[in-house]
């Protein structure tokens, strides 16, 4: 691949932004405040953050980990923030090796419509898990992807071994 270098269009680029407002509750805050963690399929909740199922989920138990806090930007999360968040990926990989035995994870966050987030509201974080051969042609030419399971099922055996085992 070649590249050009192109110091005008920095400039251009600059004229996109948009000013920030203040954002609406996203619906992971909604989902948070509810305390009804099984309607909004919430696993677990720690200090500053809470585990919650992806409703439209790249795999089977996929799972994201979402700061109480409603914010946009990454940066302001705080050192506490942040500690917890890991500690809860790392309790969340331990917990899905438990329950699903996958071979690998994807672990990452999205950050800004940009990339791809669908929530830019609010910061949240991935764990998604994966399966030797779990990429095949039906997503790729069908626009289908096979999820293994229920996915209220995996909520309720991710719930107990959060809840009994010592991830």
């Amino acid at each position: 691949m070649q590249r050009m270098w192109s110091p005008w269009r920095s400039q251009y680029i600059g004229t996109f932004r948009k000013p920030k407002k203040k954002a609406k509750a996203s619906l992971f805050t909604t989902a948070a405040k509810a305390r009804d963690d099984d309607k909004h399929m919430i696993v677990w909740r720690s200090t500053h953050c809470f585990v919650i199922m992806n409703r439209y989920p790249y795999n089977s138990g996929h799972l994201m980990i979402v700061p109480y806090r409603q914010l946009a930007d990454f940066q302001r999360l705080t050192a506490d923030e942040l500690a917890d968040i890991m500690v809860t990926a790392q309790r969340a990989i331990r917990a899905l090796d438990l329950v699903m035995g996958p071979h690998g994870y994807n672990f990452g966050a999205n950050l800004g419509r940009a990339s791809g987030a669908g929530i830019d509201e609010h910061v949240h974080f991935h764990i998604v898990p994966r399966w030797n051969g779990d990429t095949n042609f039906l997503p790729v030419l069908a626009d289908t992807k096979v999820i293994s399971e229920d996915i209220k099922r995996t909520l309720k055996k991710l719930q107990k071994v959060f809840k009994t085992a010592r991830v």
